[in-house]
């Protein structure tokens, strides 16, 4: 009976001193913590959206193409949206009798000066499109008006005339595409303070 009292305490001092050298193990390595025994936690996905209130072109190709361009260049999608409706009403194609060519009617040179090879290309001609509005507006402060009449008549006239040329088809545009975009103030911000002030990112 002694003997068998003996071997149970013997048999309870070892399951302890087990425990208790478990508890020390896990505690300093960590090894709840491994990979291999951790419990998987799924990250949130953000999925990108667009905001309800950019314009639509009709292909949900373009319209992430004009999105992406204006987040890249810190430059609004919906004056770029409205830019391109009244230029070429979202027909890639589009060719003025002056050459102007594509969804953002680039001349040549322009083309040329913001490294689209391939006006008829929607990404390369709004990416340079986009560049080129954006190169006008950081020139003109962020005066909407200005900017447009650079794009349509060209910066050097905007600084002949020191505002709006006087050219009816120039005043019209400004007029047209102010109208669409509805606003005259376009704020010179990075990309990412753009995406922001813009209601890009959520």
């Amino acid at each position: 009976m002694k003997f068998s009292r003996f071997r149970y305490l013997r048999s309870a001092r070892f399951a302890l001193v087990a425990v208790f050298s478990i508890f020390l193990v896990t505690s300093f390595t960590g090894l709840y913590f491994t990979r291999v025994l951790a419990p998987t936690v799924l990250a949130r996905t953000q999925i990108e959206t667009i905001p309800a209130d950019i314009p639509q072109s009709g292909d949900c190709d373009l319209d992430w193409v004009i999105f992406h361009a204006g987040a890249r260049e810190g430059v609004d999608p919906r004056l770029i949206h409205a830019v391109i409706q009244q230029e070429s009403k979202y027909d890639s194609d589009a060719l003025s009798p002056a050459g102007a060519r594509g969804l953002m009617q680039l001349l040549p040179s322009t083309a040329k000066r913001f490294a689209c090879d391939d006006t008829k290309d929607e990404t390369c001609n709004v990416d340079a499109g986009t560049k080129y509005l954006a190169w006008l507006l950081k020139r003109f402060n962020g005066d909407v008006k200005l900017a447009l009449a650079g794009y349509n008549a060209g910066e050097g006239s905007v600084d002949k005339y020191q505002g709006v040329p006087p050219y009816p088809e120039t005043q019209d545009y400004v007029s047209k595409v102010v109208a669409n975009y509805g606003k005259t103030y376009h704020p010179i911000l990075e990309p990412e303070d753009a995406k922001m002030a813009f209601g890009l990112i959520k």
